[in-house]
């Protein structure tokens, strides 16, 4: 079955260029047009990712990225945002409110392609050297891609999990940024290391009181308190 992508965009274009380019790489595409039929198609159809764009009329990108993250049937599916606007700002408020990755436009349409393959692998990767672990009250199933805290369960992005995951299996080495930007998003050069900071800030708010084996080391990276 052909994993489906909601692609929102309002400009006609754009669409018809992200759903050839999709549909050629062997994509289900889903479309809208603004941020509510955006809403409600992603509740309805539960795409594997979705493409946002962050210019809508009506509900901005933001303000549905913010919606999506707030809804269960919603807040684990990856997003990657488009954005035309070439300050740091709007990328990094895009990264707080739950996104996984973000391109700039004018980009690459194969590069776009690339990047949501290697999102979806790690939302659909069900395996790794640790199925589980507890520390403390966290607890982590990789097979089930849950995490709890006393006992609570944790909505983390495929991004959160992942970054977690990676942080926990490697616990009690430090990982610096660039490594992270590598192993958990897949970038082979270090494009913004600002990323990092931002996934761990949104990490540590959610896990809460768990967020203390979470160590970062001033000028290099993160990492993962060991109980050795």
């Amino acid at each position: 079955m052909k994993s489906k992508i909601l692609v929102v965009d309002d400009e006609p274009d754009a669409l018809e260029v992200l759903t050839f380019k999709l549909k050629e790489a062997g994509y289900a595409v889903l479309q809208a047009k603004d941020g509510a039929q955006a809403l409600a198609r992603a509740r309805d159809e539960r795409p594997a990712l979705i493409v946002l764009d962050l210019m809508l009329p009506e509900v901005d990108g933001l303000e549905v990225c913010k919606i999506l993250r707030r809804d269960p049937r919603t807040a684990a599916i990856p997003v990657v945002m488009l954005t035309a606007r070439a300050a740091e700002m709007d990328r990094v408020l895009g990264l707080e409110l739950g996104a996984d990755d973000y391109v700039t436009k004018p980009f690459s349409p194969r590069e776009l392609v690339l990047r949501i393959k290697k999102l979806l692998a790690r939302a659909m990767a069900a395996d790794g050297p640790m199925m589980k672990f507890d520390f403390g009250a966290l607890h982590m199933d990789v097979g089930r891609h849950e995490v709890r805290v006393a006992g609570a369960m944790i909505a983390l992005t495929a991004t959160e999990f992942k970054l977690l995951e990676i942080l926990a299996q490697r616990r009690g080495r430090v990982q610096t940024r660039e490594r992270l930007l590598q192993d958990v998003w897949g970038y082979a050069s270090a494009i913004d290391s600002r990323t990092v900071d931002t996934h761990m800030r949104r990490l540590r708010e959610k896990i809460g009181t768990a967020a203390d084996y979470l160590e970062t080391i001033r000028g290099v990276g993160y990492r993962f308190k060991s109980d050795e």
